[in-house]
């Protein structure tokens, strides 16, 4: 594509939208940058940008002739795709692409994509460190932090990208087609956005349809929808068990982890060889290990990642100890699912703090995970109420109402008692309250710290 002949509309002005509209800058294009939130200022905007001479900002209405006089649309993540301009862009016959199909079309290299409902932070982590103690031009980008869009330009035919993508990421990919992708696990989450678990599941899914026969999908054999849906799969399927042995693929021996390939067998590393905590995060290692084997690393360069490897912020993240209380912050446990195997990582009797906006989804297996671990539950957020009413429902009772995360940990400091531990695990996501959960773990590590001050 000559992008010098392109004029494309950039829909977003997150950090999604100035990022690709910087590389869309780079390559030549004719931007048009939209947003519907007319209250934004332009000149905000466009000093936002690494160049913005000749860009345009249209706040508000979309106007029909702009649409008309695009050839392509960039659509931000957090816009549905049945958003009505998005609806209107898409009848005027002009194609939407997503972030990481302009960077994927744009950037050179090996790519490795990671997605499932939990886990792709640490994972995409890990396989970036293993992929850096033995490639040389590597970029960990995604959802992790640091869009794809920002290192696309600069990657070159040796580079090896690792890729955390996100369900609302792969809605609008086209060409996209990592080398060796791998799908975590699927549990109910975004339901307000996909509405169905067939819709979620299959959107999901999208990250290996364009895939060759050869190119590797690594499945988590213990998730029972992703072992329905495997048979649905041209391409290879690599699968990692924590429970039972499979021919192809990571199994958990006791306390070693092998992988097994056409009747042979190795030790890569062990669990007493991490410094992460919980069963989630060996199955996190097992999916590195099996992605990072598929992409040529040798055994000994994975253990050593694996060994040197700490957890990543906000995901059951250690904060501090304050008369024999541990704190941790777990504010990536923004659904259920997640916030169940925090629930279950924990080894003491717990302080919970929950709540957050309203993604559509039921609260009751993760009532039925507290058992003897939640000895009180502390709740703020949109879905205070409803989680209220489900863990009753459970006979659960000690529950305590809050209008903020500083007035949240004030009265965990007063449940706790020596020997207990405080565990920001809400069970949703952080927005009406804060930016993203990022904001809302750091907060939380401030006001803990404060605490102990």
């Amino acid at each position: 594509m000559d992008w010098k002949e392109q004029t494309v509309l950039v829909a977003g002005m997150g950090k999604s939208g100035i990022a690709a509209a910087n590389l869309l800058k780079k390559v030549g294009a004719d931007i048009i940058l939209y947003d519907g939130n007319e209250k934004l200022s332009p000149e905000e905007i466009l000093n936002k940008l690494e160049e913005k001479d000749n860009v345009s900002v249209i706040l508000g209405t979309l106007p029909q002739n702009i649409i008309e006089s695009s050839d392509l649309m960039i659509l931000s993540p957090g816009i549905a795709i049945d958003a009505p301009f998005v609806n209107q862009v898409r009848d005027a016959g002009v194609p939407i692409w997503g972030e990481i199909e302009l960077a994927y079309v744009i950037g050179k290299g090996k790519v490795v994509a990671i997605t499932g409902t939990n886990g792709k932070t640490t994972t995409t982590a890990l396989v970036g460190e293993i992929m850096k103690t033995y490639y040389d031009k590597v970029d960990v980008v995604g959802n992790i932090g640091n869009p794809y869009t920002t290192t696309a330009f600069y990657s070159e035919n040796d580079t090896v990208t690792v890729a955390e993508v996100s369900s609302f990421q792969l809605e609008t990919i086209h060409k996209f087609c990592p080398d060796v992708s791998a799908v975590l696990n699927i549990t109910p989450d975004h339901l307000n956005r996909h509405y169905t678990m067939e819709c979620y599941t299959d959107v999901k899914m999208n990250i290996t349809k364009n895939q060759e026969k050869n190119q590797p999908v690594i499945l988590n054999y213990e998730d029972e929808i992703l072992r329905s849906y495997a048979p649905r799969l041209s391409n290879k399927i690599i699968w990692f068990s924590s429970k039972q042995k499979v021919e192809q693929g990571v199994y958990l021996d006791g306390k070693n982890i092998i992988y097994a390939e056409n009747g042979t067998e190795q030790l890569i590393t062990t669990t007493e060889e991490t410094s992460l905590v919980g069963i989630h995060n060996i199955e996190n290692i097992m999916a590195a290990v099996a992605i990072s084997v598929n992409m040529g690393v040798p055994k000994e360069y994975i253990r050593k990642a694996v060994k040197n490897f700490k957890a990543v912020a906000h995901r059951i993240e250690y904060v501090n100890t304050i008369h024999d209380v541990i704190y941790y912050n777990d504010s990536k446990g923004t659904n259920t699912d997640a916030s169940i195997k925090a629930i279950e990582a924990m080894t003491r009797p717990t302080v919970l703090i929950a709540g957050g906006y309203d993604k559509k989804v039921s609260f009751d297996a993760w009532a039925q995970s507290f058992g003897d671990k939640i000895k009180c539950l502390v709740l703020l957020g949109q879905t205070s109420y409803q989680i209220a009413e489900t863990v009753s429902k459970y006979g659960f009772k000690n529950i305590i109402f809050t209008d903020s995360l500083e007035e949240a940990v004030r009265e965990c400091a007063k449940a706790a008692v020596p020997g207990d531990a405080v565990l920001l695990s809400p069970a949703c996501a952080s927005w009406g309250m804060f930016d993203n959960y990022e904001q809302r773990g750091d907060m939380f590590k401030e006001l803990v710290n404060a605490l102990a001050e």
